[in-house]
Parts: C-alpha cells; sequence; structure tokens
C-alpha cells in the first residue's frame, strides 16, 4: 500500500459515484473509490450517486491510501475528503454497494445492512440492480450452477465473473 496521507490533494472533477480526479504535482489523478461500486450513471440512482460524491469532494482537499491499479490504469484507493471517509460516506448514505468482490473492510457489509433497513438512497428502490449486474446484463443468471471449462477447470459465474474450484 502506498500512502499518501501526509499530502493532502484539491480534488478537480469527480466523474461518476466511485471515481474523482486530483490535482497531483500540476497534473490530474484519476482514482477509482476502492472497496465499493457505484450504480452506474445511466443507471437508476447514477446521477444522485456522483451527486452525492461530489458534496463530499468537490473543491476540497482529498488524501488517499492505494490499494492498487485496475485495468483502466486509474488507482483503487481509500480517499479522505475534508477528513471524512468518503468510501464508508458512499456506502451509508446508500450511494454505492460494497463490493464484496473487492472489499478489504470488514465493517462496510454492516454499513451497506444500515443504508439498506433505512431505505437510503438506491435502497428507496424495491429491486435495486448492482452496477456489476447492469454492465453485464444476464451474466448472473448461472450463479450458483458449477460449470466445466474447456480445459476441465469448474467454475461458477458470480457477478459476470468466473469463479474456479467449485
Amino acid at each position: 500500500m502506498v500512502s499518501n496521507a501526509a499530502l493532502a490533494h484539491q480534488v478537480i472533477g469527480v466523474a461518476d459515484g466511485d471515481t474523482l480526479t486530483l490535482l497531483v504535482k500540476r497534473k490530474p489523478l484519476k482514482i477509482r473509490l476502492a472497496d465499493i461500486d457505484a450504480p452506474e450513471k445511466r443507471q437508476a440512482f447514477g446521477l444522485a450517486a456522483r451527486q452525492s460524491l461530489a458534496s463530499l469532494c468537490r473543491g476540497r482537499d482529498a488524501t488517499y491510501v492505494v490499494r492498487n491499479t485496475d485495468r483502466y490504469g486509474r488507482l483503487v484507493a481509500r480517499v479522505t475528503c475534508a477528513g471524512l471517509d468518503v468510501n464508508r460516506a458512499q456506502v451509508e448514505r446508500g450511494m454505492a454497494w460494497v463490493y464484496t468482490q473487492y472489499n478489504s473492510d470488514p465493517s462496510l457489509p454492516a454499513a451497506q445492512a444500515a443504508a439498506r433497513l433505512a431505505r437510503r438512497g438506491l435502497w428507496a428502490d424495491p429491486a435495486p440492480v448492482p452496477p456489476w449486474e447492469f454492465r453485464h446484463p444476464g451474466m448472473t443468471e448461472m450463479a450458483g450452477e458449477c460449470l466445466t471449462g474447456r480445459r476441465g477447470g469448474r467454475y461458477q459465474m458470480v457477478n459476470g465473473r468466473k469463479r474456479y474450484g467449485c
């Protein structure tokens, strides 16, 4: 993990509910919030999730702790804006799901359960669609069924991805 906790950088953009841009050494740096997945822009609550993150961070100073880099070259990090853990705040506000496949914060599922129980944000919808299902419709229909690949490997489809070893 790389930490930039000592250095605060101005948030200059918010792309969606889980991606923001910081000004670091006079250059833009895109950061994807770790442990969570917010609705896509064209999905229900997508605009609300973006507005929520903007209200937490835009124009403020942010610090971040890098977890890794995603396939798009963005840093994946825990971010704090004006002293507030925005990854957690998005979940508590009902503006993001806990991304269970990548989550490393054991307290986030309880925050999500509280938001769901209170019907905050996307949980006001009687049947909210997680972003990973929205991005890949139909991919989760076979979840739970153990399949055999061409080379004999056993797997099942979970959230649109192959999980081996069933």
